[in-house]
C-alpha cells in the first residue's frame, strides 16, 4: 500500500497527475512521459525536523517521510547512504578553487551510488507483490540491483551490453542474478529489458521510467544538504548518463530548503563524456534531445539515448548551473588526480565529474573564489583495466637491491 505522504505522480511532459499505483510512465505520453513523485511537504515537515534527524540512524532511511515507501514496508538489511564527504585541499589547489569536497559514494554496499535507487526498488517490488525485478545497465545499476535483490530474496534478471566491464559482471554473478549479455549497446539492452518486463510482469528497476527509483537517488541531495548545512558549496558536480542522478540530487536539495533545513542551494554542474553528450547538446542548443553516439571509457555514463533528459535539464537550469563535456583523456587525468590528490579511487564515470570541474574552471564558469563538491559515484575497483590504463603497469624487477636502484633511477 503506497504511503499517504505521496499525493500523486505528475508527468513532466503533459503535466497530468495520476495516482501512486501507475506503472511506469504517463499513459497519455507513453515512454517519454516520465513521472515525478509529488509529496505532501506540509505533513512531512511535522516530523522531519533537525531535532528528529539528530536522533535517527545515519543512513538514507532517516529521510523516510520523503521516500515513496509504505510505513510498514520492511527495509533491506544493507546500510545505504550517509556516505562521507572529504575535504581535498590539494585538489582545490590543483583546480584553482577555494575548496573542493569529495562525496565518496563508493562506500555504499556494492560500491556505487546506484545502491540508493536499488534499495528503494526492491522495497517497491515487494510492495507490488513481484517476485522478480529486472534492469538494464552498463554495470553499476546491475550490480547494485543484484546485491539488493539477494539481500531481500528477490530474483533478479539483468541485461548488460557486451562491453560491460568484467568486474561488474562478476558482481552480478556472485550475487546470483540471471545475467543476460546483449550483443549490442546499452540502448538495445534497455529496450530488451522493457519488452521482457512487459511480457513477464517483472518489476522494472530502470530509473529512466520508474519514478520511485529517482526518489532513492535524491537521498544524495538530502544528505549533502544536511552534511553541508553550515558551509554549502557553491557548486555540486555529478557525472550524467541517463540524467536521473543529477535530477534526483537536485530534487533532494530543494526539498531540504523547502522544509527549512538549509538556507541556500548550490548550482549543479552536469558532466558528460565527450563521446556521449546528447544532454549537453540539448542544453547548448535549447532544443529537445537528439539521441547520439555513445563511445567512452566511462561506461556508466556512456548513454546515447538518455531517457530522463528533461529532468536533468530542468535541474541544472533551475539551479543556475551548466553542463560540460570532457574527453576520455581528461577523465583518465581526473582518475589519477582524484586518487593522488584526494585519496579517493573513483571509476571513470565518477572521475568524469572531477574532470568537469577542471574543465569548468578552465573555461571560467567556476572562479577562484568558488567551492565545489564532487560526487564520486563509483569505486575504481569496478574497472581496474581502465585504472591501469590511467597509471601504467607496475615495475617488475629481479629480487635484488641493484635491480631496484636501477628501476628507481637511484
Amino acid at each position: 500500500m503506497p504511503p499517504s505522504l505521496i499525493t500523486g505522480l505528475r508527468c513532466v511532459v503533459c503535466g497530468r497527475t495520476y495516482g501512486p499505483d501507475v506503472l511506469f510512465t504517463c499513459p497519455s505520453c507513453g515512454v517519454e512521459g516520465i513521472l515525478d513523485v509529488e509529496i505532501d511537504y506540509d505533513r512531512a515537515a511535522r516530523t522531519l525536523t533537525r531535532d528528529a534527524l539528530a536522533a535517527r540512524p545515519l543512513d538514507h532511511w532517516r529521510y523516510r517521510e520523503l521516500l515513496p515507501i509504505a510505513p510498514e514496508s520492511p527495509l533491506p538489511p544493507l546500510h545505504v547512504g550517509w556516505t562521507p564527504i572529504y575535504d581535498a585541499p590539494r585538489l582545490a589547489r590543483a583546480t584553482g578553487l577555494r575548496r573542493v569536497l569529495l562525496k565518496d559514494d563508493g562506500r555504499n554496499p556494492t560500491a556505487s551510488f546506484k545502491d540508493r535507487a536499488s534499495s528503494v526498488g526492491v522495497v517497491k517490488a515487494r510492495e507490488f507483490a513481484r517476485d522478480t525485478i529486472a534492469c538494464a545497465s552498463t554495470g553499476n545499476a546491475a550490480s547494485s540491483l543484484a546485491g539488493f535483490a539477494a539481500a531481500v530474496g528477490l530474483k533478479a534478471v539483468i541485461f548488460v551490453p557486451e562491453r560491460a566491464p568484467d568486474p561488474k559482471v562478476a558482481q552480478l554473478l556472485i550475487f546470483g542474478a540471471t545475467v543476460v549479455k546483449v550483443a549490442g549497446d546499452y540502448a538495445q539492452a534497455w529496450e530488451l529489458c522493457q519488452q521482457a518486463c512487459a511480457r513477464w510482469g517483472w518489476y522494472n528497476r530502470n530509473c529512466a521510467v520508474n519514478p520511485y527509483l529517482i526518489e532513492g537517488k535524491k537521498t544524495a541531495g538530502l544528505e549533502i544538504a544536511e552534511q553541508c548545512r553550515d558551509a554549502m558549496p557553491d557548486w555540486v558536480a555529478f557525472s550524467v548518463g541517463d540524467g536521473c542522478t543529477i535530477a534526483g540530487t537536485w530534487k533532494g536539495l530543494k526539498e531540504m530548503k523547502r522544509l527549512g533545513l538549509v538556507d541556500r542551494l548550490p548550482r549543479m554542474l552536469g558532466v558528460q563524456a565527450q563521446g556521449a553528450q546528447p544532454i549537453v547538446e540539448a542544453f547548448r542548443t535549447r532544443r529537445p534531445l537528439v539521441p547520439g553516439p555513445a563511445h567512452s571509457i566511462a561506461d556508466s555514463i556512456s548513454v546515447g539515448h538518455p531517457r530522463n533528459w528533461r529532468k536533468a535539464l530542468a535541474a541544472v537550469t533551475e539551479s543556475g548551473g551548466t553542463f560540460v563535456a570532457v574527453p576520455d583523456d581528461r577523465i583518465l587525468d581526473a582518475m589519477r588526480a582524484c586518487a593522488r590528490l584526494g585519496g579517493v579511487f573513483g571509476e571513470p564515470a565518477a572521475a568524469a565529474a572531477l574532470a568537469g570541474v577542471f574543465a569548468a574552471r578552465e573555461n571560467g564558469t567556476l572562479t577562484a573564489g568558488d567551492s565545489a563538491l564532487v560526487a564520486i559515484t563509483g569505486n575504481g575497483l569496478k574497472d581496474v583495466r581502465t585504472a591501469i590504463e590511467a597509471t601504467g603497469p607496475a615495475l617488475t624487477i629481479k629480487p635484488d637491491l641493484a635491480a631496484l636502484a636501477e628501476a628507481l633511477s637511484l
